[in-house]
């Protein structure tokens, strides 16, 4: 349990109060908690936030139930302010995140994310989903959840039919199978597509048919529409490897539920909105689900030609996912742009009895601005994902070759990978996902400053300390408090909050907030180490100052790892 719920547990006890916070110091002179608790029940009680301080302290003091934890506590401008004893700080560090969040029950989490189209290129505007879905996916693990991860694929539609006419067509299958890109292959068929259509407009019918054939099971129109998905995987698994990304296995050996897959699933749905009477005619004969009292706009389930759309195949989706996997609870990653489709779809669900309101969690994002505008393709009006990571490695080989000149070239390319891939990940996740981002590549590529490339050369050297010393790893005790310098206790207690800021980075899905206390963890070691001596100090100290190394090395791993960034050990 979190000592901070450990602490707004005793004062509940005390002030039969519920509504306030309480929270991580900013400060070291403020404690390792505060609360404003005094604030909330000085209106009530007419006094003055001090006068309430004061009595809630005399409480707790007197019930002396919270002395295990903290050593004393303060009262700064009607705040209260605890500060934890040095056993306490030893305690929490014995303990592990996971152990420390985990749920009294087992919960389960479905996370849907990346969902790039079959057949279509992966761009730079999946990036976001699929970074930001993994990260928190990885935030919930931690937090003793189980976890399922869901590619949520665009794999059925209309575009397939034009797919299949025009391989049918133009396209050479052999050549499409050999191709390092066949996605650009396939791109290009769909583009040729278009154009023809243009000049011919049966073609169009001819596309349809095809997409009537795929959808009643014909052997020949199946046959090229599984080759299109496994032709698109062969670069999308190159793409997810290189991003270390992967989804579980319960979902199609990791490829994800694609649209396809609840094709016959979605009659199941319409008959049950059907039976409750949520489906009604529009003026033109297709079937929409009006909400109550006009509460968001209707939603169109099935066409006047009775096609089905996402909001229909959605629904298939989240009745089987609670059939099924009976989560707790089901996130999806999409761009904030989606908001109103997302709230229109979680208000069905909750007004067929299959989810409540906090089961269901739209986690959006804003889009991604490229700061110098020299980021073009060479394909087309898009930026393709390969393009992105291939600069950013590039970048980040040019930049490692001027920060080290020892590394052997295997070496260097791995840590170039290693860096340039976690220079994208930070870019992102260090920002509020609701904020659009841009793509600065020298920001992003620097050695200095708020980077993954700061972060993760300062853990090389942490790292190259410990080596130096051949240190194997030791426990600190509260004997290696006694020599700490107020620098060293400071970081001590920055590594200790770990849990806090997994547990309100999970609640409020915000891997930034990951970021920014491994950034703030980073910094501090940095300067601890710039101005304090460490294998050249004496004996005991040396050994301490080895321990809290030791501390601060597992825990940025831990937190880059989180936001799925690997931690080289050398630079």
């Amino acid at each position: 349990m979190l000592i901070s719920e450990i602490l707004k547990t005793e004062l509940k006890k005390i002030t039969k109060t519920e509504d306030f916070s309480v929270q991580l110091s900013q400060r070291l002179e403020f404690g390792d908690y505060t609360t404003n608790l005094a604030f909330i029940l000085a209106k009530s009680r007419g006094q003055s936030p001090f006068l309430v301080a004061e009595d809630i302290k005399k409480d707790l003091l007197s019930k002396r139930s919270l002395e295990k934890y903290f050593d004393r506590i303060e009262i700064k401008n009607g705040y209260l302010n605890f500060f934890l004893s040095k056993s306490a700080l030893v305690e929490q560090l014995s303990k592990d995140a996971k152990s420390v969040l985990k749920p009294k029950k087992q919960k389960k989490v479905i996370v849907e994310y990346s969902s790039p189209n079959i057949a279509k290129p992966f761009t730079i505007g999946h990036l976001r989903s699929t970074i930001i879905g993994d990260a928190i996916a990885n935030l919930f693990e931690i937090s003793g959840w189980k976890v399922l991860r869901d590619n949520h694929l665009g794999d059925w539609g209309t575009q397939f039919g034009k797919m299949i006419y025009a391989i049918k067509a133009w396209g050479d299958e052999v050549k499409i199978s050999k191709s390092s890109r066949p996605i650009k292959e396939l791109v290009d068929l769909y583009v040729k597509f278009h154009a023809e259509a243009e000049k011919k407009t049966r073609i169009e019918e001819d596309a349809r048919a095809w997409f009537k054939k795929l959808e009643d099971g014909d052997k020949e129109a199946r046959r090229i529409w599984k080759k299109c998905v496994n032709w698109s995987f062969k670069e999308f698994d190159q793409i997810y490897k290189v991003l270390g990304i992967s989804f579980s296995k319960e979902f199609q050996r990791g490829r994800g539920l694609g649209e396809s897959f609840f094709e016959d699933k979605m009659s199941v749905v319409l008959q049950e909105l059907r039976k409750k009477r949520f489906l009604k005619k529009g003026e033109e004969g297709a079937e929409l689900f009006f909400f109550k009292n006009e509460k968001f706009p209707p939603a169109m389930i099935l066409k006047k030609d009775g096609a089905t759309l996402y909001h229909t195949r959605d629904l298939a989706t989240d009745k089987y996912r609670k059939t099924e996997y009976k989560p707790d609870l089901v996130i999806n990653e999409v761009g904030s742009e989606q908001a109103l489709y997302f709230s229109q779809l979680f208000e069905m669900e909750k007004l067929l009895g299959w989810y409540k309101d906090e089961q269901r969690v739209h986690v959006g994002h804003g889009l991604i601005n490229f700061k110098d505008g020299k980021m073009s393709t060479r394909k087309g009006n898009v930026i393709w994902m390969e393009e992105v990571v291939n600069e950013a490695i590039s970048r980040a080989r040019e930049v490692i070759k001027g920060k080290s000149s020892s590394l052997p070239v295997k070496n260097l390319e791995e840590v170039a990978t290693v860096v340039g891939v976690g220079a994208i990940k930070y870019n992102d996740l260090s920002q509020n996902r609701s904020t659009d981002i841009a793509f600065d590549w020298e920001k992003m590529l620097s050695f200095k400053g708020n980077s993954s490339p700061y972060i993760q050369y300062g853990f090389s050297r942490l790292n190259n300390i410990l080596k130096k010393a051949n240190f194997k790893g030791q426990k600190l005790s509260e004997g290696d408090l006694e020599v700490f310098s107020p620098a060293e206790l400071s970081i001590l207690r920055k590594i200790t909050q770990l849990p806090e800021a997994i547990n309100e980075a999970r609640n409020q899905f915000l891997p930034n907030l990951i970021a920014n206390y491994v950034f703030e963890l980073s910094s501090e070691v940095h300067a601890f180490y710039e101005n304090y001596p460490v294998l050249m100090a004496e004996a005991k100290q040396k050994q301490s100052r080895l321990k809290l190394i030791f501390s601060a090395v597992k825990t940025i791993k831990i937190c880059l790892g989180l936001l799925g960034i690997e931690t080289p050990e050398r630079i």
